[in-house]
C-alpha cells in the first residue's frame, strides 16, 4: 500500500533551488505530490508512493541540494490518497 509523507524542511532552503531539486529527485523515485516555499526558511512537501521510495526521498531531503543548508526535517506519515498524477511545484 502506498504511503504519504507530509514534510517540512527547515534551514537555508528557500531561494537556493530546493524546489526544482525536489521535483527532479521525487520524479526519479516515482513519487507524486508537490513542493512549495513557505514564509521564512521553510519548504513544505507532500510525497506519495511506496514506502521505500519515500524513505529514500526523506534521506535526500535531509541533505538537500549542494546550494542548501538543511537544519531540520519534520515528517508526518499518512496513508496515500492517490490524488496526484505527477510531482509539481505549487
Amino acid at each position: 500500500m502506498d504511503k504519504r509523507a507530509h514534510v517540512f524542511i527547515y534551514g537555508d532552503v528557500v531561494g537556493v533551488g530546493f524546489r526544482s531539486w525536489a521535483v527532479t529527485n521525487a520524479r526519479d523515485l516515482g513519487l507524486t505530490g508537490w513542493v512549495k516555499n513557505l514564509s521564512g526558511d521553510t519548504v513544505e512537501v507532500v510525497f506519495e508512493g511506496d514506502k521505500e521510495s519515500i524513505d529514500e526521498m526523506i534521506k535526500r531531503c535531509e541533505k538537500g541540494p549542494s546550494t542548501s543548508s538543511v537544519d531540520d526535517v519534520e515528517v508526518k506519515l499518512e496513508d496515500a490518497t492517490g490524488e496526484y498524477e505527477d510531482f509539481t511545484i505549487i
